[in-house]
């Protein structure tokens, strides 16, 4: 299906949607395949290999638990935090797990094949379930590529994925590839850039079902926030790195009891550092586009309807409409980023992550805020411009240093690039199509020991104890 605003806003769990995500969708597919081919009772053996980027920063991120999870039948956007620790536990304790729900395995994180420095020919994040009966012979085996964000392509349907795609792009009323397009559509249509992603989800949705869709989406990471700041201590993994966000939040309370304008800063690095620490601590974010960089549109999301002018006096139906728009707008900026490049920090680094999210969020917030068509690609253009080249190198593999810190950085950007926009007219000399293309371009350039393979940079730089 052609990727509309719930592929690129989906509920998961923490902390990588490339990493955690993504390699807990790929297990609960070939757990639901095991199931409907009626060999799942004749299942005695399990192998699972991982490759590349998966295997060599994959304790880090989860990936390990987040297959056994999968393997089980759960999937990323319907698990609950008090089921995943629920059973891990029981995995932990027994040694055992239930494929597919129902199938008593002995397996383990400790039974998986790592392959490191085995990139597979389609993406470095690859990964292959295999299961055999009792002589050994193989009665299921696939593999999965978890290509950012959550999504997962299966090896030797790459083709057909794309044609499907590109089928399903033509049921959409506006269909659109590249930002030019985009903004011929806004001009030809008088539509604002939300507008044309709206009338493309209605291709598969209602109205109604959009409105309260998008409108869950923003309640998960409100629930996000609010679950983050009731933790305190230390994020787990082993780098000693502590919780910042309720102690922020307090002190905020007692500055800034009426949210005045001079604190907009640190009430958006508040919700930046919150949401971003709940997803090191595997909790529940919503993937925005991924869920590295899950804390920026939150953040900046949150600007726009604290600190945008009038949002004073706006009534809680103003306040609905503003989320819809936003995340609308965003979400046509996101499908950009798929078409055109990546938002995979193991394929183009964290300027496909964090560089991605930014721009999405400048150009949502822009429109918001009244900017034109116009006015939004070039906010969206400023925010990944100055995000290029920026690398994935989170040390220990843990999405927390200096993944944390650099949401908050982003968002702020984010709401500068959208403020430039609109004191200008919207021309100006750098597209947002050429930024894309460079951004890729750039990606593929950059070492792999920068694309999230704890290979590189702070990762190697810095003493872990």
């Amino acid at each position: 299906m052609a990727v509309g605003v719930f592929d690129l806003f989906s509920v998961g769990i923490g902390p990588s949607s490339s990493h955690t995500v993504g390699p807990m969708r790929a297990a609960a597919v070939f757990a639901e395949e095991l199931k409907v081919s009626g060999s799942l009772d004749k299942v005695a053996g399990l192998r699972v290999d991982l490759y590349g980027s998966l295997a060599a920063t994959g304790h880090g991120h989860g990936t390990m638990t987040a297959i056994l999870l999968g393997l089980e039948g759960f999937h990323p956007e319907k698990i609950l935090p008090a089921e995943v620790e629920e059973r891990l536990a029981a995995i932990a304790d027994t040694g055992t797990l239930q494929l597919a729900g129902s199938v008593p395995l002995p397996y383990g994180v400790k039974d998986m094949v790592l392959r490191p420095l085995t990139v597979l020919p389609r993406h470095t994040n690859g990964m292959t379930f295999t299961v055999t009966d009792a002589e050994g012979e193989v009665l299921h085996k696939a593999t999965f590529f978890s290509v950012g964000g959550g999504f997962i392509v299966r090896e030797g349907e790459e083709d057909a994925a794309l044609k499907e795609l590109d089928e399903s792009k033509k049921e959409l009323p506006l269909p659109f590839r590249t930002a030019a397009e985009l903004l011929g559509r806004c001009q030809s249509k008088g539509l604002s850039i939300g507008d044309i992603m709206f009338v493309n989800e209605r291709a598969s949705r209602s109205e109604e079902e959009i409105r309260e869709g998008l409108l869950h989406i923003y309640s998960v990471m409100e629930e996000c926030v609010a679950t983050s700041l009731k933790r305190e201590g230390l994020l787990p993994g082993g780098l000693k790195v502590r919780r910042r966000a309720p102690d922020w939040h307090e002190r905020l309370e007692k500055e800034d009891k009426d949210r005045d304008a001079k604190y907009w800063q640190e009430w958006v690095n508040l919700i930046a550092l919150a949401v971003n620490e709940e997803n090191a601590s595997g909790g529940r974010v919503v993937t925005a586009p991924t869920n590295g960089a899950a804390g920026i549109i939150p953040a900046v999301l949150y600007y726009a309807l604290h600190f945008a002018p009038g949002m004073d006096k706006a009534t809680q139906e103003d306040r609905d409409d503003v989320v819809v728009k936003f995340l609308l707008t965003a979400g046509a900026i996101g499908v950009l980023y798929k078409e055109q490049a990546s938002i995979s920090g193991a394929e183009v680094g964290c300027q496909g992550e964090v560089g991605s999210a930014s721009s999405m969020a400048a150009g949502a917030l822009a429109e918001v805020m009244g900017g034109t068509p116009q006015q939004v690609e070039n906010a969206a253009e400023i925010a990944m411009e100055h995000n290029l080249g920026l690398t994935c190198d989170p040390i220990g593999g843990l999405v927390q240093v200096p993944c944390i810190e650099r949401n908050a950085i982003a968002a702020a950007k984010a709401i500068n690039a959208a403020k430039m926009a609109l004191w200008g007219d919207g021309t100006h000399r750098v597209s947002l199509d050429e930024v894309i293309v460079t951004m890729r371009e750039t990606g593929r350039d950059m070492s792999s020991k920068y694309k999230e393979t704890a290979m590189g940079g702070l990762a190697v730089n810095v003493v872990e104890c």
